[in-house]
């Protein structure tokens, strides 16, 4: 995108951003960034390829689909809808890299399985591995919200937090 100043002479290229909601996914390529928040219970993935230049973010709120078609709101489909289109964008599955945070336990009741918090981080874990991604950094569980940033051209994630500030993993 690029920013005119009232200085006739001058503008500037700043990265495209998209916003990816809750229960949604996006995937960009180059210069661009991936943000959400309201990360508490939900889990956010981020995939990239470095190399390709191309990247994806979801915003999960439940751990298993089960028959639901509504892929970008669970987390096992929602990183095959991610795979699926950042492959059509160029990226190679070889190269590509997860990045996952959230997975709150934002309140106190939970099932015998574990708060729904830790279930969204745990399917999130096994779809990863069951698809062969390499999950190099996580910032999950605890008791407080996260906001996320992706920048796409180097996998870069932004994790803040008004609770605990802010970390690049």
């Amino acid at each position: 995108m690029k920013v005119y100043t009232s200085n006739t002479t001058e503008t500037r290229t700043l990265p495209e951003r998209t916003k990816v909601g809750i229960a949604d996914y996006a995937v960009a390529t180059g210069n661009a960034t991936l943000t959400t928040s309201g990360l508490g219970s939900c889990v956010g993935i981020a995939l990239y390829d470095s190399q390709a230049g191309v990247g994806g973010l979801a915003h999960a709120m439940l751990p298993y689909a089960d028959g639901d078609t509504d892929e970008a709101k669970y987390a096992d489909t929602a990183i095959r809808a991610l795979l699926e289109a950042m492959v059509e964008k160029g990226a190679k599955r070889r190269r590509i890299r997860a990045k996952i945070a959230g997975g709150s336990t934002m309140f106190e009741f939970s099932s015998a399985d574990g708060s729904i918090g830790e279930r969204n981080a745990v399917a999130a874990k096994e779809t990863l591995a069951r698809e062969d991604i390499d999950l190099v950094a996580e910032d999950v569980g605890g008791e407080h919200g996260r906001s996320l940033e992706l920048d796409v051209s180097n996998g870069n994630l932004e994790v803040r937090s008004a609770h605990v500030g802010k970390d690049t993993i």
